[in-house]
């Protein structure tokens, strides 16, 4: 009896297993956090206007272990005025995608400054952060080495895992990559938590 399903393979078992990250995208303005989010959504490069409050997206992205992954982005607007509301948006975050522009050397301390006030906000201590270092197609776009001296990675506390990956949002160069160390820097937490649990 019943719906003739029963002696076959369930019809999930063979679907990847789907888990959402709540990852939220910040930066200066004019960094290319938008193009960073509609390159990933839509694969092709789309002209964007300056972010007055936020942009959210439920992106699938399929990683190098042909594991489909869902990421929920939260693409925060980089004005000045709007930096404060970040903290809100960072609460219970799997990860940060911060988005810096690898030729405005004038406002990389500004970058730095923002950088390492987000990540020393106590709800964020131990959040995996990804830099995407943007717009390295240019010809006068700044070396990873000079951005990771620059925006001082060295002084962010230990306990805050990251990686420094080049891009171009353009075309897309980097960003896979990039979503990739994120999404394993965002499962060796889990596991490091979930152990400290145990221990408790």
């Amino acid at each position: 009896m019943g719906n003739g399903l029963s002696d076959q393979t369930p019809i999930f078992s063979s679907l990847p297993s789907f888990q959402s990250f709540h990852i939220v995208i910040l930066g200066l303005d004019s960094a290319g956090k938008t193009t960073v989010l509609y390159r990933l959504q839509f694969n092709e490069f789309v002209n964007t206007v300056p972010t007055k409050g936020f942009n959210t997206e439920k992106i699938k992205v399929t990683l190098g272990n042909s594991k489909t992954v869902t990421f929920h982005f939260w693409d925060v607007g980089g004005q000045e005025k709007l930096r404060p509301l970040w903290k809100s948006y960072t609460r219970c975050t799997d990860g940060i995608v911060f988005v810096v522009d690898s030729v405005d050397v004038e406002r990389m301390e500004e970058a730095k400054t923002e950088l390492h006030k987000i990540t020393r906000i106590s709800e964020n201590q131990g959040v995996p952060v990804l830099i995407i270092a943007n717009k390295q197609d240019l010809r006068n776009s700044l070396s990873l080495s000079e951005i990771e001296k620059m925006l001082a990675m060295s002084e962010l506390s230990s306990s805050t895992p990251w990686h420094l990956q080049p891009t171009c949002a353009i075309i897309g160069d980097g960003l896979k990559e990039g979503l990739e160390k994120l999404h394993d820097m965002i499962i060796k937490r889990r596991k490091i938590l979930r152990q400290q649990k145990k221990k408790r």
